[in-house]
Order: C-alpha cells, then structure tokens, then sequence
C-alpha cells in the first residue's frame, strides 16, 4: 500500500493531530539549539495555510513517566510562536480536561501544544497503559508523522496511534524527505556501503542495528551506545552510560 503524504489529505477545516520532535536541548530552562522545531515549519506551515489547524506533541528528555518542570514543552511552544509569529496554545497535559476543553475550542489556523508525552508511562508503555493512546487519538482527524528521529520507536503516538487512523495517517514533509534521502541508499546502493550510527540507547536500536548489518559493508557505533557494546566484549569502561540488559543482545 502507497503511503500518504501531507499533501494527500484535504486539510481546510480538518484539524491535524501531528507528532513532531521538539526533544530539544536545554540548559536551565532555555533553548540551546532550536534545530529540530525549524526542521518542523514546513509541515507546520502547510497545514496552516490549508485551512487547517494543528494539535501537536512530542516528548523532551526522559521524565520516566511522571510529570517533571525541567522537562516541560513549554519553551518549545515560545520558540515555535517566535518563529511562526502567531500564538501557539500550551496544554497543560496531553490528555484530560484541559485538552478535551482546548482541542475543542481550537479553529482553523489556530495551533495548541500537548505537553510532554513522556509525563505518562502509556508513552512508553502503550501496551499496558491502552486508554492513553486512545485518548490522544481523539485529538485529530488526521494523524501526521513528521518526527522521523523518533520512528523507530514502538511507542503510543508514533506507531499504536496509526490503527485509530487507518486511512488517515501520513507523514510529514520532514519524515517524507527523510525517507526519499534513504530509499536509494538501501536498494543497490554503491559498495563499499557504510553507515554509521550513535545515540546513547543500543535497546531502541536493536533492531535496526541487527537490519543494517545484513545490508552495510561496514557499521560503525558511536556515542554513548558504544560503551555497552565494549562491555559486551568485556572491555572496561569505567563509570561511562552502558544498558547492561543490552549487553546481551549485542553480542
């Protein structure tokens, strides 16, 4: 089956529930590099000018379920007001009464920001925690993937989320770009054929990894991964960040 883009749904009056990565860095509070909300503006942007409005979410950092100021999506919704030059609501949640108050009272052309995703464990967890990504799923009549940094992951609003929108969901200018700059590189690619991969998770990369490695020539870790590939050889490493459950995976 083809998958839809952006521009195959008709947006005039549609309201448009988008999962974007606004997992920024920061430092007391503030934005340090507003890459990833600009590499959003396109999608953003488009939706807007369709007629349509905007519900978005995100995570930031890891607040391991529970709600934690430092990790709040508030600074996200100023930036990203600052660089549209026009209001971006901010729930207080992204579930609940206030969310069910804001998605409803929103217009065409009008955005609102859900807080933190990872402020619940369904996130992370959607499995056991199903009315969490049934809850978000009321918040659109599109569902839009443009967070392709985060699509590897099997988590409620970027994987579950899809079967309430079985003919509804798309993907973003970004995660579409992304995928076409991909698509070459893994079919008949030129050898030798390298990739390199880092983060500081090897669980959520497993299977990726183990993808890659049936297809690369060659497949070089980095970042803070690469520690619990050296413990898994029995180098030290020291008081350096290891998943030690990942140990026995990546063998």
């Amino acid at each position: 089956m083809q998958k839809l883009t952006l521009k195959d749904l008709y947006l005039k009056g549609k309201r448009v529930l988008m999962r974007v990565d606004f997992n920024v860095p920061m430092e007391k509070g503030k934005i340090t590099d507003d890459s990833k909300i600009v590499a959003s503006l396109p999608s953003i942007e488009y939706v807007l000018q369709q007629g349509g409005s905007l519900v978005l979410m995100s995570h930031l950092g890891r607040p391991e379920g529970k709600p934690s100021p430092e990790f709040s999506l508030v600074p996200c919704a100023k930036r990203l007001s600052e660089l549209l030059k026009k209001p971006v609501a901010m729930a207080k949640d992204c579930v609940g009464a206030d969310v069910e108050k804001l998605k409803k009272n929103l217009q065409p052309g009008q955005i609102l920001l859900l807080e933190n995703l990872r402020f619940h464990p369904g996130e992370e967890a959607p499995e056991k925690h199903p009315d969490f990504v049934a809850d978000l799923a009321t918040c659109g009549d599109y569902y839009v993937n443009d967070a392709f940094g985060t699509a590897h992951r099997a988590h409620a609003s970027t994987a579950l989320i899809t079967k309430y929108f079985p003919k509804t969901s798309a993907m973003g200018f970004l995660m579409q770009k992304e995928i076409e700059a991909l698509s070459p590189l893994l079919h008949q690619p030129k050898r030798p054929f390298y990739a390199i991969i880092g983060g500081a998770k090897v669980s959520t990369k497993i299977a990726l990894l183990k993808k890659l490695s049936e297809l690369v020539d060659g497949l070089f870790i980095g970042g803070g991964m690469s520690f619990t590939f050296f413990k898994a050889q029995g180098i030290e490493i020291g008081n350096s960040m290891c998943e030690d459950p990942a140990t026995k995976t990546s063998n």
